[in-house]
C-alpha cells in the first residue's frame, strides 16, 4: 500500500530521511533537536511527540500497516502518559490540521526552481544549504508557508537523477486557463505529455506536464482558489485499507469516491476540507494491481 510519510520535527534538518530518500511509508523521522513539533500537518497547538502517541496509539498505527521503528516505539512507551486509544482517535478527528508540504528529491535544483517559478508561477520562499550533510533544500509555493502548501525540494550533492517509481502519480496545480499555461510551458522549453482537454468522463479541462526531473504535474482548470497546489496522486494496491488508514491515522475525511469500470480504476479523494480550498490526497486503485515500485525520488508529504 502506498502511503503518506509522517515525519515529526520536519522543521529541522533530516539528513537520514532526505539525504538518503526513502519511499513513501509511515515512519517517525530521527530528530536532531530536542524540541518537537508536527510539521506534516498544521496543529492548533504544538505538542511534544510523547504527548501525541503513546504505546496504545503506536499499536493503532501498526495495525494499519505502520512501519514505526522499534527504537522509537520504545522511547514512546517509556514516556508514560494518560493517552488512551480512544483519546488518540478523538484527538486525530478534532485537531485542526492541514497538509503542509510535499517533499521530494531533484537532480538539478536551480533548473527546477526556474521551471516552477517561470512556468507554474510559484515563488521561491526560502532556500537553505546544509554542507555538513551535503544537501540543499528549497521551499516553493503560492503563498506563505504559514497558510499554504509548499514543495520542499532536496538536492543531494552529486546526485543528478532519481527513480520516481510507479507508486507516485502526479501533483495537481489549479490554474484559471490551462491552455495558456501549456503555451507558456512550451515557450519555456517544457515538456507537455497531455494536451489541454476535458478529463475522461467529465468536463474539467486538464493537461499534463513534466518537470525537469520527470515528476508529472496535472493542470486543472478552476476559478480562483486560495490553494493552487491542490493535489497529490498516489497509486495504491488496496484502496479500502488505504482509506481506512488515512482516516484513523491522520483524521482525513473521504471527500468522494468514484469507480470507473470502463477504464478499470477507482479514485478516492481524501483531505481536511473542500477540494476548491484545500490540498487533497488522491488515491488511485487500478484493477488487479496490488504492488507498485516506490522508487527513491518522492519522499513524503
Amino acid at each position: 500500500m502506498a502511503s503518506l510519510s509522517v515525519a515529526l520535527n520536519l522543521s529541522t534538518p533530516r539528513p537520514s530521511l532526505l539525504h538518503s530518500p526513502s519511499p513513501p511509508s509511515l515512519k517517525f523521522s530521527p530528530v536532531h533537536n530536542t524540541s518537537r513539533r508536527l510539521a506534516l500537518f498544521q496543529l492548533g497547538i504544538a505538542l511534544p511527540q510523547t504527548q501525541l502517541f503513546n504505546a496504545e496509539a503506536s499499536k493503532l498505527l501498526a495495525a494499519e500497516g505502520n512501519t514505526t521503528k522499534a527504537a522509537t516505539a520504545g522511547n514512546i512507551t517509556r514516556e508514560s502518559t494518560s493517552f488512551t486509544e480512544v483519546d488518540a482517535m478523538d484527538w486525530v478527528k478534532n485537531d485542526n490540521r492541514r497538509i503542509l508540504h510535499f517533499v521530494y528529491s531533484v537532480g538539478d535544483l536551480d533548473k527546477t526552481i526556474k521551471f516552477y517559478t517561470e512556468c507554474m508561477g510559484m515563488k521561491l520562499l526560502r532556500k537553505r544549504d546544509i554542507p555538513e550533510d551535503r544537501y540543499t533544500n528549497a521551499f516553493l509555493g503560492y503563498g506563505p508557508e504559514e497558510s499554504n502548501v509548499t514543495v520542499e525540494l532536496t538536492y543531494n550533492y552529486g546526485v543528478n537523477k532519481y527513480d520516481i517509481g510507479t507508486g507516485f502519480g502526479h501533483f495537481g496545480i489549479a490554474v484559471e486557463d490551462v491552455a495558456k499555461t501549456v503555451d507558456l510551458v512550451k515557450a519555456k522549453g517544457g515538456k507537455v505529455t497531455r494536451e489541454p482537454g476535458p478529463v475522461t468522463n467529465g468536463s474539467t479541462v486538464i493537461a499534463m506536464i513534466e518537470d525537469p526531473n520527470g515528476y508529472n504535474f496535472e493542470l486543472l482548470e478552476r476559478g480562483p482558489t486560495p490553494e493552487p497546489l491542490c493535489q497529490v496522486m498516489l497509486r495504491v494496491g488496496d484502496l479500502d485499507r488505504s482509506i481506512n488508514f488515512y482516516k484513523k491515522a491522520f483524521g482525513m475525511e473521504l471527500l468522494r469516491k468514484r469507480d470507473n469500470p470502463e477504464y478499470k480504476y477507482t479514485n478516492a479523494i481524501m483531505g481536511y476540507g473542500p477540494e476548491d480550498k484545500n490540498a487533497v490526497l488522491k488515491l488511485t486503485y487500478n484493477y488487479g494491481v496490488t504492488e507498485y515500485d516506490k522508487g527513491n525520488g518522492y519522499t513524503q508529504h
